[in-house]
């Protein structure tokens, strides 16, 4: 028989639990992959070759999103263990049961990159902790979204993860706010080839100092709005540097 002294004790000792969770000091998060969104991969491949000197290679399929990829290695001393991520729409696959990640099904975005080429849309920061970096957004006043779990074959093996997509699919704050990942086990870059591409700098414009602080995500640039959500420097393998850059984003009225 539970006494009014032991309730009164396992409350405390459940709020005292919450509190470790929610408010214990947050781990950094890395830069993990950046995303680039073609109609086709054919086009995405070519674009790579034409913007960044390299040919990409390969990724797989994402059979729950109804997507496939292909990657380009572009760490650096500064940025470890990063990638680019050339994503379209798998048209051998069937529509998912839900919106896909990276904003994909909008018909804005959707033209834009039929029309105009590949287009830079966001990045994926990289997180051990990723339940809690999610709760930090959320306290932020974020609607991050669930907690995925997801998969893609490779010829190495399975490479398997945890990734948070609002059901809506749509990137945080025009992708100012990082997509977050949580990797279990093998990471795609260790089976990347060098190219000798690299990324020298990411910014972003229009992140709050509360997500900035919940993130830690480092090393980033922080500027105001307007101007793009998301500009990212790549060094090529003929020591010419080029920029990338998200649409345009402006204040909240």
């Amino acid at each position: 028989m539970l006494t009014l002294v032991s309730l009164q004790r396992q409350r405390a000792n459940r709020r005292a639990s919450s509190d470790r969770h929610y408010h214990a000091p947050m781990q950094h998060t890395e830069i993990d992959h950046l995303v680039v969104v073609a109609h086709t991969l054919a086009q995405g491949s070519s674009w790579c070759q034409t913007a960044l000197g390299a040919s990409p290679v390969a990724g797989g399929k994402h059979p729950s999103m109804g997507t496939h990829n292909l990657l380009l290695l572009v760490a650096s001393a500064a940025y470890p263990k990063t990638y680019l991520e050339i994503i379209a729409i798998d048209p051998d696959a069937p529509p998912p049961g839900r919106s896909r990640w990276f904003n994909m099904d909008d018909p804005a975005q959707q033209a834009r990159v039929r029309d105009a080429g590949p287009q830079l849309v966001g990045y994926v920061a990289r997180s051990a902790m990723v339940d809690m970096h999610r709760w930090g957004l959320i306290n932020c006043r974020y609607q991050p979204g669930p907690i995925l779990k997801a998969s893609r074959e490779t010829p190495k093996g399975t490479l398997q993860w945890q990734i948070v997509v609002p059901d809506d699919g749509r990137l945080l704050d025009c992708g100012a706010v990082p997509t977050l990942i949580q990797w279990q086990g093998a990471h795609p870059s260790d089976g990347l080839p060098a190219c000798g591409v690299s990324l020298t700098t990411v910014t972003v414009r229009g992140m709050p100092d509360q997500a900035a602080q919940v993130l830690r995500l480092r090393p980033l640039t922080r500027l105001p709005l307007p101007g793009p959500a998301l500009t990212v420097q790549l060094q090529r393998p003929d020591g010419q540097v080029i920029a990338l850059s998200t649409a345009t984003a402006w204040p909240a009225a």
